[in-house]
């Protein structure tokens, strides 16, 4: 993919609030899933926080919270160079260089290469994750490199390593927020077991009559507080239409 430019004009995200640029539409985008995980950072909550938007790609999640708490600053961290580059133009373009950074890093790199970047222990206070969906060999890959890449993991083992390096950044007492597919949700169970407690789980379903395809998992490092399964996020109404609350969150009007 070549340098952004007059050919590939920002979009429009948060109700015009966030000019966005992302790669041409067959790539990895940020859509509804991004929206979700923004709108978990309630703008009472995270002002003032050190906020750290983990696997970022263009930077979609990172740079909503960043709008929606002036007081909070934000780390991008994306280890595509591609994806990288636009979040720094983004970054730059929605005026937030002074509170925004973008590091590129690799997630489940070795600690001492990720120190080397600037990803240091206990570091966040509320760190906010997509990871890649897929452990190799559980999907067909895309034949878009980026999107094969930001979709799944490289090696055996990758969501474990990655949920390992959100622990390893989120000091005692921050909250850790993921969204992936609702299958996964054992497996980040397994994975944030002994790490993060109060784990708070909102299955996001399509319709309010259909199983849930994704979850919202939150959880705070160190805490011993019970595990909670709270009502679902429903996505669409009876007319095929956003929900008003979804529709809400989409214009980042809504925790």
């Amino acid at each position: 993919m070549s340098p952004p430019d007059s050919a590939s004009p920002p979009e429009s995200w948060l109700g015009g609030r966030l000019s966005l640029r992302q790669p041409p539409r067959g790539a990895h985008r940020a859509g509804t899933d991004a929206a979700l995980l923004a709108a978990s950072a309630d703008s009472k909550t995270a002002s003032g926080m050190t906020v750290c938007d983990l696997g970022a790609g263009t930077g979609a999640v990172g740079l909503a919270v960043a709008l929606a708490c002036p007081e909070a600053r934000v780390t991008l961290v994306e280890r595509d160079p591609e994806a990288a580059g636009l979040a720094r133009r983004n970054v730059e373009e929605n005026g937030l260089a002074d509170r925004v950074r973008v590091i590129e890093a690799d997630v489940t790199a070795p600690g001492r290469e990720r120190r080397q970047a600037g990803l240091l222990p206990d570091s966040v206070d509320l760190l906010l994750t997509n990871p890649p969906f897929f452990e190799p060999g559980r999907t067909r890959s895309s034949p878009v490199s980026a999107k094969a890449a930001a979709h799944g993991f490289s090696e055996p083992g990758g969501l474990e390593a990655w949920l390992r390096t959100c622990a390893d950044l989120v000091r005692p007492g921050g909250r850790l927020v993921l969204i992936h597919r609702a299958d996964a949700l054992p497996a980040c169970l397994d994975a944030l077991a002994g790490r993060f407690g109060g784990l708070e789980v909102t299955p996001v379903q399509p319709r309010a009559d259909a199983p849930a395809i994704r979850v919202l998992v939150s959880g705070v490092r160190g805490s011993r507080a019970p595990f909670a399964l709270v009502p679902a996020l429903v996505l669409h109404g009876p007319d095929g239409r956003f929900t008003p609350a979804v529709e809400a969150m989409h214009r980042g009007a809504a925790p």
